[in-house]
């Protein structure tokens, strides 16, 4: 049985206070404690492995960045595009925590205990912290040489700082080092639960959580290029919760939008739809799903310049992410390792429909996810909710975007974050490794989802996924790896799942069975000829749903969505 071996872990020499400059934190404690649980069975990897780099987005839509055809600028994201793939068939587990249960640990999320959100529902599958039969890629990939690093958004367990217990805190799941939050959301000027490795900090004047992220991570490739042995190579998670609620950015961001959703969604989206044709992100047979039914026109539509402000601020949020992450390839450029890093940029769910109104006092003020703040900490009262006498993107502001600008984000397709149907579930996914594949600028179809992150991450790496840990049973890893897919090869596999708070979905590479919600009846579209959604072929096609809803249900069985919560 492998056993903890608590040791201090010293400041890199450059020092968080020296790298994020305009947002200075102060130290919170006396020791950097890091619990060393788990070590994988040394691997026989490859002489020349690869840096591996995984940037995430949170409640980011399907064509919101510039290189799957949305307007807002994106130059760094499309520059990764353009020397790489762009896999426009990848899916997730359709809402943030689900879904980084996937990722780090290549299981589908009720396997990893991550079935729902960030509470213990009394059922394995939804204990809302990740379980002991599961491994995450940091943990395979230290125990194959690499050093691990992880910066930003955890949320894949209910257990926060300063409290603890710290069991499934990113040091004791694998990573050497780690700044970020532990909740799921919060300010961006001022978040809750922000640590450096184990102990909590706070931030300071000017902080700006999207820069820290990135500045962070560009101080971890430094410092471990600086410390680790020359042939060494890294493991970077970087989990920015850019564009999630609330709707905060800075105002000189904010203004480079002023103007630019005037048009209103509805024919924003017509636009998306024929630039995403042109480009060739979508076939020129799936027709633009309808706006929603819960979505005016824009000519009908009131209080239209608070409308375009949320829009604006969204907008200006991601672009300040993807300035990270073009910095963050600028600094592996000049050192010199761009091409030797596999970079995989994706999302965690489709855009987020969530209007904060009055209805979410409860969970803001009683949650124990500590994601608000009731003032600012110089004494201002935050103004909350969805309110257009409130212009968002302050710090004493608390908003969202809505489901008017989330079916936007989402075009061309149906719903938004939670669902089971493309607009919860499709991501974009973006792979650059110019030492690892020739491809530069193409789309690649294949059929994915995303716990072949993992899978993707062992064979690059050489890693050996282990069958037991800490004198447990592992289960075996889900997903499939993505490496033939890099030369034009084909990902062998049958089907892909999805279960979340009774949304469900199997997909094939033909046929798709989807549900939105537990008691509702299954829908089947033709994925080939209708991504979109738009035509159910369930009753025309009765053995075919029934033959799909038979292997969901073995599916479900299996990974632990049945049994479900009594509440579920």
């Amino acid at each position: 049985m492998l056993g903890e071996h608590p040791r201090e872990r010293a400041f890199s020499r450059r020092g968080f206070l020296g790298t994020v400059a305009a947002g200075s934190a102060r130290l919170i404690g006396s020791a950097l404690i890091h619990d060393r649980a788990f070590s994988a069975g040394r691997s026989s990897a490859p002489a020349k492995r690869p840096n591996i780099v995984i940037i995430l987005a949170d409640d980011m839509g399907y064509s919101d960045i510039g290189c799957f055809g949305g307007e807002i600028r994106t130059p760094g994201i499309d520059r990764l595009a353009a020397g790489g793939l762009r896999f426009s068939h990848f899916h997730n587990s359709a809402r943030c925590c689900p879904s980084r249960a996937s990722l780090l640990t290549g299981l589908y999320p009720h396997q990893a205990g991550v079935g729902d959100m960030m509470n213990d529902q009394g059922v394995d599958g939804y204990r809302g912290d990740l379980n002991r039969r599961s491994v995450t890629i940091a943990e395979v990939l230290r125990g194959a040489g690499y050093g691990t690093y992880a910066v930003g958004k955890w949320h894949v367990t209910r257990f926060l700082p300063p409290d603890g217990p710290r069991h499934n805190w990113p040091l004791q799941r694998g990573f050497d080092r780690y700044f970020g939050t532990i909740t799921g959301a919060g300010s961006f000027f001022e978040p809750d639960t922000l640590l450096r490795d184990n102990i909590p900090i706070e931030p300071g004047a000017g902080f700006y959580y999207t820069d820290a992220i990135a500045d962070q991570a560009i101080e971890f490739i430094l410092s471990h290029r600086e410390d680790a042995q020359p042939d060494k190579p890294f493991f970077l998670y970087c989990a920015f919760t850019a564009p999630h609620w609330p709707l905060h950015a800075r105002e000189t961001d904010i203004a480079r939008y002023q103007g630019r959703f005037n048009k209103g969604w509805d024919i924003l989206r017509g636009e998306r739809h024929a630039r995403m044709t042109e480009m060739g992100v979508v076939d020129k047979r799936w027709q633009l799903s309808s706006l929603d039914p819960d979505v005016p026109a824009w000519a009908e539509a009131r209080n239209k310049t608070w409308q375009s402000r949320r829009m604006e601020v969204y907008a200006a949020q991601i672009e300040r992410m993807d300035r990270g992450i073009g910095r963050i390839t600028a600094a592996l450029e000049t050192a010199g390792i761009l091409s030797d890093t596999l970079i995989l940029f994706l999302s965690d769910n489709g855009g987020c429909h969530e209007e904060l109104t009055e209805s979410w006092s409860d969970y803001f003020f009683s949650n124990k996810e500590k994601v608000v703040r009731r003032t600012t900490r110089d004494g201002r009262t935050v103004k909350f909710f969805n309110n257009p006498e409130v212009m968002p993107g302050p710090d004493d502001t608390y908003q969202s975007y809505g489901r008017p600008w989330a079916n936007l984000s989402n075009t061309p397709f149906r719903l938004f974050k939670q669902s089971a149907h493309e607009g919860g579930i499709a991501t974009p996914l973006v792979v650059h490794w110019p030492g690892g594949f020739k491809a530069r600028g193409k789309f690649d179809r294949t059929l994915g989802h995303i716990t072949d992150i993992m899978a993707t991450c062992v064979e690059v790496s050489g890693a050996k996924y282990p069958p037991e840990a800490r004198g447990e049973a592992i289960l075996p890893m889900e997903g499939r790896s993505l490496v033939p897919a890099f030369s034009g090869g084909a990902v062998d596999r049958q089907a892909i799942y999805c279960e979340h708070e009774g949304n469900r979905a199997i997909l094939t590479p033909k046929w798709k069975l989807v549900a939105r919600g537990q008691s509702a009846a299954w829908e089947l579209y033709d994925m080939e000829a209708d991504r979109t959604e738009t035509n159910d072929l369930a009753a025309a096609n009765a053995n075919t749903a029934a033959r799909l809803a038979e292997m969901w249900e073995v599916w479900a069985k299996r990974v632990g969505v049945v049994p479900r919560p009594k509440t579920g």
